[in-house]
This record gives structure tokens, sequence and C-alpha cells, in this order.
């Protein structure tokens, strides 16, 4: 799968709530939790360009990322494909990529997903773990964690 990362711009923040808008719809409607304005919100709030990185397949913004560099793990914050762009292996070779920075830095990564959302599937199949289960979402952590 080709596809190139670039580092966001503050002028691409509402470009990326989109994404993350259209890519979580399904599962939040599916538990009935879908809220638009909650769904941007919490991209445009928290919005940190040097941790983010967009996805591009033939210059076009096809999804991103956000990777929080912490002391002890790296924890993928976000990582959304538009649903266009899902099902080809793009996710898969984005995630592949992040495992591999994490465990080159000797650090486990983790991240949470929404509980009953396909995205569980997607990372046990990618050997991550659970750690623990909150109310709505599931933690987990990756096959690479000393943890």
């Amino acid at each position: 799968m080709n596809y190139q990362l670039r580092t966001p711009q503050s002028e691409d923040a509402e470009a990326l709530a989109n994404i993350r808008v259209q890519a979580m719809r399904p599962s939040l409607e599916a538990i009935g939790r879908f809220d638009e304005d909650r769904a941007r919100r919490r991209i445009l709030v928290t919005f940190d360009p040097t941790a983010t990185r967009e996805i591009l397949v033939n210059e076009e913004r096809v999804g991103f990322f956000v990777v929080r560099r912490l002391p002890d793990h790296f924890y993928l914050d976000h990582l959304y494909i538009a649903p266009a762009h899902q099902g080809a292996g793009l996710g898969s070779a984005v995630l592949r990529e992040l495992i591999h920075e994490a465990r080159v830095a000797g650090k486990p990564m983790r991240l949470g997903a929404l509980k009953f959302s396909p995205s569980n599937n997607f990372y046990v199949s990618h050997g991550f773990r659970l750690e623990r289960e909150e109310e709505w979402d599931n933690y987990y952590v990756s096959p690479y964690s000393e943890a």
C-alpha cells in the first residue's frame, strides 16, 4: 500500500474532524451515542499538529493518526481512515509502521477503542492485547510490550 505521511497545519483540524466523524459514525450510531458535535470537538479541542500525521494516497487526505510519545509508552490516541478507503490494507500498513516505531524506541504502544466497534478486532488482529475495560472503551497494549 503506497501512502505518504504529512504533518498537518492548524487550518487542517476541521478536515481531520470530518474524517473522524465519518469513520466513527457507524460505531457510535450502533450503540446510540452518535453526537456529531461531540465527535468533532474531541479532535478540535485536543488538536496538536506535532503529534498528528495526515495519511495521503495520491496527494489526497484519506486519514490521520495521533501518537503521543510519553515517557514510558506511545499512546495511539486516534487512527482514522475515511470510509471510502477502508478495507484496502491502508490502516494495517500504517499501524504496522507505528508498532515498529514504538518497538525501535523500546516502548509499548497503548490505545483505546470504542466497545463493540470493529476497530477492536482490527487491533487484536495486529497482536494488541486487552489491558482493561471501561464503560464505553477497551484499552489495549501492543504486542511488543514488556509491561
